[in-house]
């Protein structure tokens, strides 16, 4: 099983509290891998919001494949980190040789462009990255966005956090919000592309348990958009129908729930939006999801919510005190990062709700 986790928070957070949440799941996941993405960052990126910086881990070679597509399109760099790491003997990681954080300028002919336009550009960028280091494993790109970190590795938790120094608190790496995740993606082979959360222009999603839609899913969306690759995971699915539901067509957040595990029909007739609700049913079945899951997702504007399968067959409950808020798949994890919360307050969502968290930490509960 999985066990998934999300920090949001009105003060800049360290990943250490993100390994603690997760750590005290341990039993219900298997140790093979943890992933992160942080988003509204702080430390020494705080000062660059308005910039992308890319994540990336690669080989010798790879790093000079990446900047010389970076050069040649124009990207300048402004800033670089990579973390000190313990390459202790007897680590349980499959470490890469190189792990790269670094923010660009745009190139000169984006400086005054259109937001999209830039949108586009990142994305393109990113994608051709990922096409010239896979081919031989030279490198693995995970997200070049503006204000957003993605951290992915094989092996224990706890030893890819003592690797990357991740336990202890520093100020100079953190952010408001942080998604993670315990476990490589062992339904499949497993890569770290696989491993979740899951990033794409400023959405972010990640999963506990299982699409049985997934082929149904994936042969559609593969014709939806050219950002749709990959599907190393089932759950990526999640990911690319937040982003053509809320991006790409421009509905409000709360179709979302209404296409992946959209109401039956006996109950659509009986609503006054009928008519846009039995209009998804047609146009986006194959975006229906079936199968054990919890969703946690994330919107560019720093939106979080949550939401589970049609039959609630996958934990999660909410917990927060007045300056953070989490969603994780067990209690447990929340009291160990929140023990002084009001317990009371604790909201476990069911089958036909979506919990949404406002950038100002207002929970709010939707009614399907």
């Amino acid at each position: 099983m999985c066990r998934i986790g999300a920090i949001k928070s009105l003060d800049y957070v360290h990943p250490s509290r993100a390994l603690r949440l997760m750590q005290s799941q341990q039993k219900g996941h298997d140790n093979s891998g943890f992933a992160m993405v942080m988003q509204n960052l702080g430390g020494i990126f705080e000062s660059y919001k308005h910039l992308p910086t890319l994540s990336m881990a690669c080989t010798d070679k790879g790093i000079k494949i990446a900047e010389n597509i970076l050069h040649e399109i124009g990207f300048r760099r402004i800033l670089q980190w990579s973390p000190e790491v313990n390459d202790w003997p007897g680590l349980d990681i499959n470490a890469m040789p190189h792990y790269v954080f670094e923010t660009f300028n745009y190139p000169p002919q984006y400086e005054n462009a259109r937001r999209k336009e830039r949108e586009e550009l990142l994305l393109n960028t990113r994608l051709k990255l990922r096409a010239a280091l896979e081919e031989d494993e030279e490198g693995f790109v995970y997200s070049f966005w503006p204000d957003v970190i993605t951290l992915k590795e094989i092996g224990d938790p706890h030893d890819i956090g003592t690797y990357f120094n991740l336990w202890e608190a520093d100020s100079r790496f953190t952010a408001k919000v942080i998604t993670a995740q315990c476990r490589q993606n062992t339904n499949y082979d497993i890569v770290r592309y696989a491993a979740h959360p899951f990033h794409l222009q400023g959405y972010t999603a990640l999963a506990n348990g299982e699409n049985t839609f997934y082929l149904k899913n994936k042969e559609f969306q593969q014709r939806l958009h050219r950002g749709y690759i990959g599907f190393e995971s089932d759950s990526q699915c999640f990911l690319y129908t937040l982003h053509y539901v809320h991006r790409e067509l421009g509905w409000p957040l709360n179709y979302y729930k209404h296409v992946v595990t959209p109401l039956p029909f006996e109950e659509i007739e009986k609503r006054d939006d009928q008519k846009q609700l039995l209009a998804i049913r047609q146009s986006l079945a194959h975006l229906e999801i079936n199968g054990p899951n919890t969703i946690i997702g994330m919107l560019p504007d720093n939106t979080l919510f949550t939401c589970c399968d049609a039959k609630k067959l996958r934990p999660v409950v909410i917990g927060r005190d007045e300056r953070t808020v989490v969603i994780t798949s067990e209690v447990c994890g929340i009291n160990e990062i929140l023990p002084e919360r009001n317990w009371e307050d604790d909201i476990y969502p069911n089958e036909r709700e979506t919990i949404v968290v406002t950038d100002d930490l207002e929970v709010q509960r939707w009614k399907q």
